[in-house]
This record gives structure tokens, C-alpha cells and sequence, in this order.
């Protein structure tokens, strides 16, 4: 089995933006999406999200594209939700999603993000680009200014290394 450290954070919406994932919803839709994604060999590290949308913070293995991850959790909470409940609104998903990868030492932070995540659209306290499910076609992508993550190589080195060294 290889070595890997890959960490997503996964945001997707309800078909047309409905409120399908309410109190009673929601445990069941999750229940699903922590199935399927053990099935594909992934790590769920946090789920959350509103009425309209999901956050999911997860490691998935290098053999599997995220899309096809994404697209497999989707189908089978869905699915499974709408065959197990015949009786209550159908239950669907918008076709698209946001993907943004992160490293290791922003874990804690970002699962902190999506645990929270009633809190922060109750507060107003959002993160917009962690909010988006969709992209624009004249923006393909955001670029991050060209700001060096650490100032020197040796404070790199001691971090990677795990040792102890103040932030810059």
C-alpha cells in the first residue's frame, strides 16, 4: 500500500439549492456518505453543512480521482435515501462541487471549519471561497498571491522534521 497524506475539503449542494438536509435528513444522507466512502478506502474526517449544502473533510487514496469520489458518495447517499424512504420528498444533489486540498498541519483547522459550520451561516462568519459548489468559466481558478509559505529553508526543514519552531 502506498504512503499518502492527501486531505480535501469537499462542498456540495442540494439539487437547486432546497433545504432537503434538515434535522431528520441529514444523520441518515451522512450515515450513507461515511459508507460509501470507507467502501472506497477514504477517511472522513468531518461532515457538516446547512439545510441547502455539505462540507466533507476527507483523505482519498491516490488510485481514486476525486471526482469519481465525489461523484460515487453522492450517488449512493442519495440513492440509498430515496429507496429506503419512498414516502418523503426525493432526495437529489446539484451536479457540481468544490474541491480544495490542503496540507496536513491545516487538518485541525479545516475539520474546526466544517464542525462549525451551523455556527459560521448562523453568525455570518463564512470563509466565501470555502462556500462555493460552483466556478465561473471566465475564472477557472483562484490564485493565491505569490507570498513564500516559510520564510527560510532551514524553518521548513525543522518542520517537516517535527520539531518544535515558532510560526513566522
Amino acid at each position: 500500500m502506498p504512503y499518502y497524506e492527501l486531505y480535501y475539503h469537499l462542498v456540495w449542494a442540494t439539487k437547486n439549492r432546497e433545504p432537503l438536509l434538515t434535522a431528520e435528513v441529514e444523520p441518515v444522507i451522512y450515515q450513507y456518505i461515511r459508507y460509501k466512502a470507507y467502501d472506497l478506502e477514504a477517511i472522513i474526517h468531518a461532515m457538516n453543512g446547512t439545510e441547502d449544502h455539505t462540507h466533507v473533510v476527507a483523505t482519498i487514496p491516490p488510485k481514486l480521482a476525486v471526482a469519481k469520489f465525489v461523484g460515487q458518495v453522492k450517488g449512493v447517499a442519495s440513492t440509498k435515501y430515496n429507496q429506503r424512504f419512498p414516502d418523503k420528498p426525493a432526495f437529489f444533489w446539484q451536479a457540481e462541487y468544490a474541491a480544495f486540498s490542503f496540507d496536513k498541519k491545516r487538518l485541525p483547522y479545516v475539520v474546526a471549519y466544517v464542525e462549525r459550520q451551523k455556527e459560521h451561516h448562523a453568525a455570518r462568519t463564512l470563509i466565501p471561497i470555502l462556500e462555493r459548489t460552483e466556478g465561473e468559466a471566465q475564472r477557472p481558478f483562484v490564485r493565491e498571491s505569490a507570498t513564500p509559505y516559510l520564510p527560510d529553508y532551514d524553518q521548513w526543514w525543522r518542520q517537516m522534521m517535527d520539531e518544535e519552531v515558532d510560526s513566522p
